[in-house]
């Protein structure tokens, strides 16, 4: 879940503030940063949750593969070409397709 303190940095990177609970309505601007609206805040969550869960395939893929070293071992044996390899990819993109 993104959270507000995410999407006021993805709103303005440099901003300084403290937030109570995860709260939009409790959010104190410190060091001269200018206040975000509200609407503008929970539109960026809304934004950003959105992308985020878009591309959950993408997370799901990652944790799948094999590790570096374990493709790295299957192409040294198999070669790039090799069906293992290939095997290997293919069976965790068939298991996280995209969209």
């Amino acid at each position: 879940m993104i959270n507000i303190a995410q999407s006021i940095k993805a709103i303005n990177l440099n901003a300084e503030f403290a937030i109570i609970e995860n709260d939009v309505k409790q959010i104190e601007w410190c060091n001269g940063t200018k206040p975000i609206s509200e609407a503008d805040i929970l539109a960026k969550q809304k934004e950003l949750q959105a992308k985020y869960d878009a591309n959950k395939y993408q997370r799901s893929r990652a944790e799948a593969y094999p590790s570096i070293a374990e493709q790295l071992d299957l192409i040294y044996h198999a070669g790039i070409g090799g069906d293992a390899f290939q095997a290997a990819i293919k069976a965790v993109k068939d298991k996280y397709p995209k969209g």
